[in-house]
């Protein structure tokens, strides 16, 4: 090798090497060996981080996302106008959709001229971030609080989420509008 690619540093910064030969000692790795006996020696008295999970239940985090949900508004109408901004947001690209003109007789169903035909996300390509959620302007998609986020299966289709899991309840939206005009 030339001289001229020895000193090419591709951080711009070098780092000399020395070649010190071991002592006998550092040989054996002794040392080494009696520093990791003591950490397992340490964490062997410590309590235990383990939970006993049906008896004992972690607390989630204030900011934690569970299940996706489309909404519906107070006269049970999909809020989704098949923008695409949910999907354009994903990073994991999970999100796809297909978008439809509303036909006479469906003003009962979807709030505006557009809806989603298809709406489907992908569960396995899904990280939860939350981004669909943020660009949606109609709020119409949501990440819940449940504790269940996707239920296991042995089929990759079944992971594939569609209107029919996502979109909520009628009954669900009937009783948010009803707390809503509670309060």
């Amino acid at each position: 090798m030339s001289t001229a690619v020895q000193n090419i540093s591709l951080s711009g910064r070098k780092k000399q090497v020395s070649n010190k030969e071991m002592t006998f000692l550092e040989r054996l790795y002794l040392v080494a060996i009696i520093k990791g006996l003591m950490i397992t020696i340490k964490h062997f008295f410590r309590k235990k981080a383990t939970i006993h999970y049906p008896e004992q239940v972690r607390a989630f985090s204030p900011v934690y996302r569970g299940r996706h949900m489309l909404k519906r508004d107070e006269q049970g109408r999909e809020n989704c106008t098949a923008c695409g901004l949910c999907a354009l947001s994903c990073p994991a690209e999970a999100i796809t959709m297909k978008a439809a003109e509303r036909k006479k007789g469906e003003e009962h169903l979807y709030r505006e001229e557009k809806y989603a035909e298809i709406y489907e996300i992908n569960m396995l390509r899904c990280i939860f971030c939350g981004l669909c959620e943020e660009a949606c302007p109609k709020d119409a998609i949501y990440l819940t609080i449940s504790k269940e986020l996707v239920p296991a299966q042995y089929d990759r289709e079944d992971f594939i989420f569609g209107k029919d899991k996502l979109v909520m309840p009628l009954e669900m939206a009937m009783k948010n509008t009803q707390l809503k005009n509670a309060n």
